[in-house]
């Protein structure tokens, strides 16, 4: 019995270590086996085809309005306001009478002007006539004189005394100019006491009333009126380095004010600065906005829809294909089944995509959302997911 008990024993391991062996011999062709599925597996990854971007670049910029034209008024004459036909908010036409100056002193130097002028041809007068009796003496004695029949010293007193006459003959002529000229300003004087527009536009501010005394000063005259033309309003932005490239006069533009939702004001650009800011890298733009019916004001928040020319082709990628790594980003892009990394250059970020110059080429599948284990040369099976549009 013990010896049946040894054999059994024997038997009972060598069956132990023959399961152990094939165990173990199973198990190492089960982990090769999948080490090689897995070398040989060929994931299933989600494309987008890289897309061209438009032609034209939108973009929304704040801005501000402003008048076609304005002008401030100011006194021209010295003296009171004896008549005033407009007030705020009043349109006018070019030419019409705004307030009227009385300045009684003002007639007062214009008839003494004149009362010197009527004094300065009479001596004009004068002075010819002593030129004429002085040109008549000279002649006279001249023959006299070569003859010896008059005095050398009588023949100069009487040529010298016809040039003193001719000087003052212009000087009194000089005179007189003077004196018109003079009476010219005085009576330009005058007209200013008639305050006139200088173009159609409407009254904003009003600093006189009947009775107010004004002062004529080219440096500090009364400030009388501010008149805007606002049939045409300018509309001033500021346009960013990397769209004001394109920018050009002419292209459309869509005004939106915030308090007249639902209304587009159409208007073009005008005219560019062609000098960007040293300090904000943004173009000055002025956009002119036909205003018939005057619903846009002067001094307004807006803001500016533009579509304006791409100086440059660009790419459009979405952004779940972009790789950061240390060597930069980049796009991976499936061509004949593998998986190939390019670097990119992203020149704009618009949300669910980026625009790109550089990297890759319109109609290359990129992979979305790549794994980070993704390397060059890696085989892929590409998926297209539903088309989506992108900006």
């Amino acid at each position: 019995m013990r010896r049946s008990f040894w054999i059994v024993l024997l038997l009972f391991l060598a069956g132990l270590l023959g399961y152990g062996t094939w165990l173990h011999f199973s198990l190492h062709a089960q982990v090769m086996e999948t080490a090689k599925a897995r070398a040989e597996f060929v994931p299933n990854v989600r494309v987008a085809a890289v897309q061209a971007s438009t032609p034209t670049w939108p973009i929304t910029l704040p801005a501000s309005t402003s008048a076609f034209a304005a002008a401030n008024i100011y006194a021209r004459a010295t003296g009171y306001i004896s008549r005033r036909d407009v007030d705020i908010g009043d349109h006018v036409k070019a030419g019409q009478l705004l307030a009227e100056i009385t300045a009684p002193e003002l007639d007062h130097q214009i008839a003494q002007s004149e009362a010197t002028l009527v004094q300065l041809k009479a001596a004009l007068q004068q002075s010819q006539a002593n030129r004429d009796l002085a040109n008549v003496t000279w002649g006279r004695d001249k023959p006299l004189v070569d003859k010896g029949w008059v005095t050398p010293q009588q023949g100069d007193t009487d040529r010298l005394n016809l040039a003193a006459q001719d000087a003052a003959v212009g000087v009194a002529q000089a005179n007189i100019k003077q004196q018109e000229a003079q009476l010219q300003v005085l009576h330009q004087q005058k007209d200013y006491q008639s305050v006139v527009a200088p173009f159609d536009g409407v009254i904003t501010q009003r600093n006189i009333d009947i009775g107010s005394l004004v002062q004529a000063d080219a440096t500090s005259g009364t400030f009388m009126f501010t008149i805007m033309h606002t049939d045409v309003i300018r509309v001033q932005l500021y346009v960013p380095q990397e769209a004001a490239f394109g920018l050009k006069p002419g292209v459309q533009a869509n005004i939106r004010v915030p308090e007249l939702p639902g209304r587009i004001f159409p208007g073009s650009v005008t005219r560019l600065a062609n000098a960007l800011q040293p300090t904000s890298r943004t173009l000055l733009t002025e956009i002119d906005v036909p205003n018939p019916d005057g619903a846009l004001t002067p001094g307004i928040y807006c803001l500016v829809d533009l579509k304006i020319p791409r100086a440059a082709p660009s790419l459009i990628v979405p952004s779940a294909a972009l790789i950061f790594n240390q060597d930069g980003m980049s796009v991976a892009v499936v061509e004949n089944g593998v998986a190939h990394l390019r670097k990119v250059n992203v020149v704009r970020d618009l949300g669910t995509s980026v625009e790109v110059d550089q990297g890759v080429r319109e109609g290359e599948q990129v992979i979305l959302n790549p794994s980070v284990d993704l390397a060059e040369g890696s085989k892929v099976q590409p998926k297209t997911p539903p088309a989506t549009k992108m900006s």
